[in-house]
């Protein structure tokens, strides 16, 4: 096996945090980080290296969006692998815009569509 990779996953409720963390540890070899907010997530950052985040549309905890913390995040680590959590295309088309690579939504774990998203990164 490679080396254990490192995914921030941001803004995500707990349950959904514990089913995508299961689906990557199920498949790759990667420990995964949680942040709740903006605040938590860009501190993380500054302070850690991330293989891949994984960005939920809205956060759960305050309903932030996290189209813009993409966008702010990317401009800050841009040599940084960001992927949107959404089964809404429109929103993944804006995300990639915004800097972020093609990402999956929820219904889309353990998919085809969700080791294609993450295989680049953690492979």
């Amino acid at each position: 096996m490679g080396d254990v990779k490192t995914v921030l996953s941001v803004g995500q409720c707990s349950f959904d945090h514990g089913n995508i963390s299961r689906a990557i540890q199920g498949r790759y070899q990667a420990t995964i980080a949680t942040a709740s907010t903006r605040e938590e997530a860009l501190g993380w950052l500054k302070a850690n290296r991330a293989d891949v985040v994984l960005v939920n549309r809205l956060f759960d905890e305050d309903g932030d969006s996290g189209i813009d913390f993409l966008r702010q995040a990317k401009a800050d680590h841009p040599g940084t692998a960001f992927l949107l959590i959404s089964n809404l295309p429109e929103a993944q088309g804006e995300a990639q815009a915004a800097g972020a690579a093609i990402g999956f939504g929820k219904a889309e774990l353990n998919t085809a569509k969700m080791t294609a998203a993450l295989d680049p990164w953690l492979e």
